[in-house]
């Protein structure tokens, strides 16, 4: 019992430690992409344009999650900021995917909703899952800036994507933990912005 014990006490400290020593990290080298996003979402709102997001599994929850802040509120009742996620229709997701293949999820609803104006963030750990990267694509073909939350070096998400957000992380967990954190300040922080608060 006392070695048990004494394991699950060193993980739940390993644990913490990891995500501090992260924390850390992204401090030194996000300041500046943060800003930009910020700086992208205001405008996209404030020229009458929406924040679309998108993602799988964890990322699917995390663009659920920051669209609600935005369409809600975050901290103060205030003014609906327009946010949308992509992962929330289940007759959209299921017939797209099974009309036209789980690629397509994302930029078939991002063809259909996307406009010019409006500002999409793809959220996802590794950079490279296949249905985020043509959605991508799609917002350049409809004149969308783009803006990313990822990892793992970015992946292509790098190429489509400015800014990008990459947590300096490979690790799935640490990067969802820091994704929610960034998404929670950036929902802060363009309150601020629109002056909201």
């Amino acid at each position: 019992m006392l070695d048990h014990d004494f394991e699950l006490a060193s993980y739940f400290h390993a644990q913490l430690d990891e995500h501090e020593a992260l924390i850390a990290a992204t401090r030194q080298v996000l300041e500046e992409p943060f800003a930009k996003l910020v700086h992208f979402a205001t405008q996209a709102i404030r020229s009458g344009g929406k924040i679309i997001l998108f993602g799988n599994g964890g990322s699917a929850a995390d663009a659920q999650h920051i669209a609600t802040e935005l369409t809600v509120r975050y901290t103060k009742f205030r003014e609906p900021i327009a946010a949308v996620a992509l992962t929330t229709d289940t007759s959209a997701l299921t017939a797209i995917g099974n009309d036209y293949g789980f690629e397509h999820l994302f930029a078939r609803q991002l063809q259909a909703l996307g406009r010019e104006a409006d500002l999409a963030i793809a959220i996802s750990t590794s950079g490279n899952s296949r249905n985020v990267i043509r959605a991508l694509t799609m917002a350049q073909q409809l004149g969308m800036r783009s803006a990313a939350l990822t990892g793992c070096g970015g992946g292509e998400l790098r190429k489509l994507t400015d800014p990008a957000l990459i947590v300096p992380s490979h690790c799935t967990a640490r990067i969802q933990e820091m994704h929610i954190t960034l998404g929670h300040m950036f929902c802060g922080a363009l309150e601020h912005s629109l002056a909201l608060l």
